[in-house]
């Protein structure tokens, strides 16, 4: 046992303790047997006597010896208990600073219930701690992942033009202006997700037309998804609702670029309503759909259900993230059509 810690402390308390109890019990009964036999036990045939005889004294030492033994005993057993998950918390803790984020302290015995429950609570802390260092590192590697294409398609092209493999030409600076444009809407989604996980995505609230803004987007991309062999319908109900058109404008946008993407040609519908207190936006294909059991993880950042398909993976990540900064959700269903139908909902009246 160390001495100075909390163990030896504990014994120590215990023991001094169990002594000053004896100590008072054996002074205070002299006391009151001297008080007894002089005022009121006076005619007895013993004379009273404050010094203990022989007998005594063992008896009184043997008593306070057995008294000190059991109270560092139960002392000994108790602080071990309580210790244990205090140790353990605090070698967790060393573990932890020094990089095993997957150091886990035991609790121990759980009828001391603080300390079982402080073991809990850094358990819990740890998991969060490893859990958020790990999606770090994820989102780390898949940015670098991201950015990397179109900027070495771009030191390509822009050393092809300055060694005269590529001449300069229309064809090519739009190609370059493709590329940026790309890394630019890379760098936006990034932005809008990581504000969104913080709380931070300031929204510009206003009373907004659904109907019109769904048929401002769809002329944007017309043209776009005329080039998949798609056409795009609007049925949005006139309603004026409360939202930031432009961020709802950007989730709307990504919604008809996975169909341009994913989906199969045909039509594709741009649908919004106000029911009750809710007000949703949606769009809905003509197939092939989500399988069921992946459904949950789409509008995950970097998820891609086909691994060779394009895209960055954060186009139904920034839906889901505008969505939850209007107080919503986004949601994945099966469409009547066969397909699939993406949709934001959001409280019709601001929190």
């Amino acid at each position: 046992m160390k001495t100075g810690s909390l163990s030896s402390q504990i014994v120590r308390s215990m023991t001094a303790v169990a002594f000053g109890v004896t100590l008072f019990v054996v002074v205070t009964s002299y006391i009151f047997y001297y008080v007894a036999f002089k005022y009121f036990w006076s005619g007895e045939a013993c004379e009273p006597t404050l010094l203990p005889t022989g007998p005594e004294w063992v008896w009184l030492g043997l008593t306070t010896m057995a008294t000190l033994a059991l109270a560092a005993a139960v002392a000994s057993r108790l602080s071990r208990r309580i210790l244990l998950p205090l140790n353990s918390v605090a070698g967790a803790i060393q573990r932890v600073a020094a990089g095993d984020l997957g150091a886990r302290a035991a609790a121990g015995d759980r009828s001391l219930g603080e300390a079982s429950r402080l073991a809990d609570d850094f358990n819990a802390l740890a998991g969060q701690l490893q859990r958020v260092t790990g999606e770090q590192a994820f989102w780390n590697a898949a940015i670098a992942h991201e950015l990397r294409t179109p900027i070495t398609i771009l030191r390509g092209r822009l050393q092809g033009l300055a060694e005269g493999v590529f001449p300069p030409g229309e064809a090519q600076f739009r190609s370059l202006l493709a590329q940026v444009e790309a890394l630019n809407r890379l760098v936006e989604d990034l932005r809008v997700v990581s504000l969104a996980e913080n709380g931070h995505l300031d929204l510009q609230w206003q009373d907004t037309d659904l109907a019109s803004e769904a048929e401002a987007v769809a002329d944007i991309f017309r043209e776009s998804a005329r080039s998949a062999g798609q056409a795009i319908e609007v049925r949005a109900a006139s309603v004026t609702v409360s939202c930031d058109p432009v961020r709802m404008r950007q989730a709307l946008l990504a919604l008809l670029e996975n169909a341009r993407v994913h989906a199969s040609p045909g039509t594709v519908f741009i649908g919004g309503e106000l029911i009750g207190e809710r007000c949703s936006l949606y769009v809905e294909d003509s197939g092939p759909g989500i399988p069921a059991a992946a459904a949950g993880e789409v509008f995950l950042a970097f998820h891609r259900l086909n691994k060779d398909r394009k895209g960055s993976g954060l186009g139904l990540a920034v839906v889901a993230a505008i969505a939850h900064a209007h107080g919503g959700a986004a949601k994945y269903s099966a469409s009547e059509r066969g397909g699939g139908r993406f949709e934001l909902h959001w409280p019709a009246c601001r929190a």
